[in-house]
């Protein structure tokens, strides 16, 4: 064979696979000019990948791309990507994509007399015509198992990779593998491709407790740093979607000082204002505890506000939320009806909890929802394991914080099997920026709902207990009452505050009589001072006359003595010596 020098391509150069999620995981896509291996078993969506990467340098890159499909007809393989609307048809009257149907011929099948040779003479004719710089080889294993030994297998293996490296195309090989991860790595003869090939990247395609579930792993990449971890993936509408990992590094979270209404008016105030504009909440509590009102209640506060709201309901159709809403004074109809409020009954979504996450991620951009409503959110954790599905709740908020959107979320959360002071079963609790929960306190052979603030990160929100009453009137939180330490609710609340009203009514006629009592003896007081007063002038008047009449009397007195000693002759007075 003859050899075929390598060049030399910078480590750094990649080429974009269009994916989103892929290329952030592989810092930018697959290596550009070498080649990359993907492996995985059936319906894992090797195709899908090869394909999707071809059309996006195609469409977006100015890189053409030819797809050598060995097992499938091209136009099996153009009509079951057609769904996807990546336009093949137009791609190919352009000539920025071109097909070839390598299928085995059943005449060279039976002698296993050939090589990859004169294919790939047409192909690099092709490639040159087109100008192409990608390159797939989909279902490699389809024709290589035709080979009479592995030894022949590994020379058409080695002439492939060397003629991929001499032409500096990025090129994609797909092989098929069992349908787990162990299989895909080591099936021989093809297990040796992976050392050669400077990226390998594994699919794989289980089924966890009936709910299908897809991972993706780069198992090596020279030359390039990557994510290690594997990562769910999907196919929705437009081909493959990666779910990135929750880093630090990925989480763009816009952070608001803007307060937004629960929609009840005392767990506003509980709340120092109400929740924070794109925070994450989590309302638990026990079936019955009115986790669905208080959902209503955020989502018709949001509405009134004019901001469009998803409302995601997993336990009942939404005319029957709109129906029982309504009796506690929520109104969510009219939001329906003018487009504001979007709800879906989330029964109508099936799969795992990734196709939750992308189905809801759709539905709140679609309807370009600035509050998001998931009631109840634990059923995720139904839809296969539970690590995944805490996964899946970990990037929907980060997801949330990016948008800015207002995201509340409810749990069930069994009281009676001690999880209370645990988390939620996804431990959402953990993650969220405000988590409210509701119980039942069950006293003198009533049942009531009670209300608490575990926590609200960034705010000094209430510490205490309340009772949540539903009524015609609405949703309202009552004040707190105790006795020997324990909140009292219901009819020992309604006795405690009768008892209080009265025993106040008591204390105001007390007063009043008080006051009345003191009235009077200010009033006997200021008479009898007025009348002391009168009788003071009096006995003043009294002296003043008795004053005057012993003077009159003593000038009187004096005049007569003066008269008789004239009347007398007497002599005059001699006076006394001093």
């Amino acid at each position: 064979m003859k050899s075929v020098s390598s060049p030399v391509v910078k480590a750094t150069a990649k080429a974009p696979t269009g994916i989103a999620g892929f290329d952030d995981i592989t810092g930018g896509g697959l290596p550009c000019g070498r080649t990359t291996l993907l492996v995985g078993g059936p319906g894992s969506g090797k195709t899908i990948l090869a394909l999707q990467f071809l059309v996006h340098g195609a469409q977006a890159c100015k890189e053409p791309g030819i797809f050598v499909a060995f097992e499938e007809a091209s136009k099996r393989i153009e009509a079951n990507a057609e769904s996807f609307g990546w336009k093949l048809d137009e791609l190919r009257r352009r000539k920025k994509l071109f097909f070839v149907d390598a299928q085995p011929v059943p005449d060279r099948v039976q002698s296993g007399d050939f090589d990859l040779g004169g294919m790939l003479a047409a192909l690099e004719a092709q490639a040159r015509e087109m100008g192409a710089r990608r390159i797939v080889f989909d279902a490699l294993n389809i024709v290589l198992a035709l080979l009479p030994d592995a030894a022949a297998k590994r020379r058409e293996i080695y002439r492939l990779h060397e003629w991929l490296l001499a032409r500096e195309l990025t090129g994609l090989i797909t092989l098929q593998a069992g349908g787990d991860e162990a299989g895909a790595g080591s099936q021989k003869p093809f297990g040796f491709m992976q050392f050669m090939v400077d990226c390998a990247v594994i699919l794989n395609h289980s089924v966890v407790q009936g709910v299908s579930q897809r991972n993706l792993r780069v198992q090596k990449y020279r030359g390039s740093s990557f994510d290690e971890d594997e990562a769910p993936f999907l196919i929705g509408k437009s081909g493959l979607e990666v779910a990135v990992a929750r880093t630090p590094g990925r989480v763009d979270a816009k952070v608001s000082h803007e307060r937004v209404s629960s929609g009840v008016e005392r767990l506003d105030t509980m709340l120092g204002g109400g929740y924070y504009r794109g925070a994450s909440v989590l309302i638990t509590g026990s079936p019955g505890t009115a986790k669905t009102t208080l959902s209503g209640a955020f989502a018709e506060a949001a509405c009134r506000r004019g901001e469009r709201t998803l409302f995601v309901s997993f336990d009942s159709e939404y005319t029957e939320v709109i129906r029982n809403l309504a009796s506690v004074g929520i109104q969510l109809n009219p939001y329906m009806k003018n487009g504001c409020l979007h709800m879906i009954p989330a029964r109508t979504i099936t799969g795992s909890a990734e196709i939750y996450l992308w189905r809801i991620k759709t539905l709140a951009k679609e309807h370009g929802a600035r509050c998001l409503v998931i009631d109840p959110v634990y059923t995720w954790s139904k839809s296969g394991n539970e690590a995944t599905a805490h996964s899946v709740v970990e990037r929907l908020i980060d997801w949330s914080k990016a948008d800015g959107i207002t995201l509340l979320c409810t749990s069930l959360l069994d009281e009676m099997s001690g999880r209370t002071e645990g988390g939620s079963p996804l431990q959402i609790s953990a993650l969220a920026d405000t988590w409210i929960h509701l119980n039942h306190l069950v006293q003198a052979g009533e049942r009531n709902r009670g209300m608490s603030i575990i926590k609200s990160r960034g705010t000094a929100h209430s510490n205490q207990v309340r009772e949540l009453i539903l009524s015609d009137a609405g949703v309202t939180l009552t004040d707190t009452y105790t006795a020997g330490g324990e909140v009292l609710m219901g009819t020992l609340r309604w006795q405690k505050e009768s008892a209080d009203r009265v025993a106040d009514e008591v204390d105001e006629v007390a007063e009043k009589l008080k006051r009345v009592r003191l009235d009077a003896e200010e009033a006997e007081l200021e008479v009898r001072v007025k009348s002391l007063q009168v009788e003071l002038e009096a006995k003043q008047a009294e002296k003043a006359l008795l004053v005057r009449t012993m003077e009159s009397r003593a000038g009187d007195l004096s005049r007569d003595r003066t008269r008789m000693g004239e009347l007398r002759g007497a002599d005059a007075a001699i006076p006394e010596p001093k």
